[in-house]
């Protein structure tokens, strides 16, 4: 992998990790693009930049992370311990997917872009649907709304299933308000994908080749890219949410889809 491919892809993924648009459907195709194969210095790059944009979050919501950590540590059944269990709810479907359905999700990215190209026009309609339901709007969000977000979680795991689109869509056609929904789709990601990251390393390792064939500067390179552009794209999509303007990104999912489609 070159610098400048490692450049491209690193603001591939940190724009599209929050952008309802798939970052790993995106990956994919920039992959293709250059005539990558899936092997092991795809997969080492693929962790640090997903290290990299769970960073940015962390640097984003910083105000809220650290609310929510000083609440925890007062050992209360209060706000920040009912959110923090929201979370852990949240993570139980995509935990599970990790768990026992690994291998099968890896041959689903493995199957080429037609299955990408059919997920983001998924995707598409997802949000597209979310912008024109007008559900009742709640105060906080439940357990039971967590769950089915989580649900929606484990879905995105799929190559072209946008993982922000499709929590913050079901989210809103759950009638919860899109002003907490983005910070909420933010904060839930960070653990399964450090836990995803973490298991990643521990396999590079025990294969005794942890760079997986990738070179320092291209790796350092594409953590750069993913963690400024994350960082640009996080506030951005905050902004979005609130505005309402999902259905752009719909319609932008069905072309992208459609001609993945074609091409593949």
């Amino acid at each position: 992998m070159s610098w400048f491919e490692a450049l491209v892809l690193g603001i591939i993924q940190g724009l599209t990790e929050y952008l309802p648009v798939s970052s790993s459907g995106h990956l994919a195709i920039g992959q293709a693009l250059f005539g990558m194969s899936d092997g092991g210095d795809n997969l080492m790059f693929t962790v640090a930049v997903h290290v990299a944009t769970v960073l940015s979050t962390v640097v984003v919501l910083w105000s809220e992370i650290d609310w929510l950590v000083r609440g925890l540590f007062k050992c209360e059944l209060n706000a920040e311990t009912k959110y923090a269990l929201n979370i852990v709810v949240s993570m139980i479907p995509v935990g599970i997917v990790g768990l026992f359905f690994k291998e099968q999700v890896e041959e689903i990215f493995g199957s080429g872009l037609l299955v990408v190209g059919c997920c983001l026009l998924v995707t598409a309609a997802l949000l597209t649907f979310s912008y024109y339901a007008k559900p009742r709007q709640k105060e906080h969000i439940s357990w039971k709304d967590a769950l089915v977000i989580g649900l929606a979680q484990a879905v995105a795991v799929l190559p072209g299933v946008s993982r922000s689109g499709s929590t913050i869509a079901t989210g809103l056609l759950l009638g919860n308000k899109k002003e907490k929904l983005a910070q909420f789709s933010f904060l839930m990601v960070i653990p399964p994908i450090l836990g995803e990251a973490l298991l990643d390393v521990l396999k590079m390792v025990k294969g005794e080749d942890v760079m997986g064939g990738i070179d320092a500067l291209p790796l350092a390179i594409g953590f750069v890219a993913a963690f400024v552009s994350g960082c640009l794209a996080c506030k951005w999509m905050l902004n979005i949410v609130k505005r309402g303007k999902l259905l752009y990104f719909g319609i932008y999912c069905a072309i992208v889809g459609i001609i993945t489609i074609i091409c593949s």
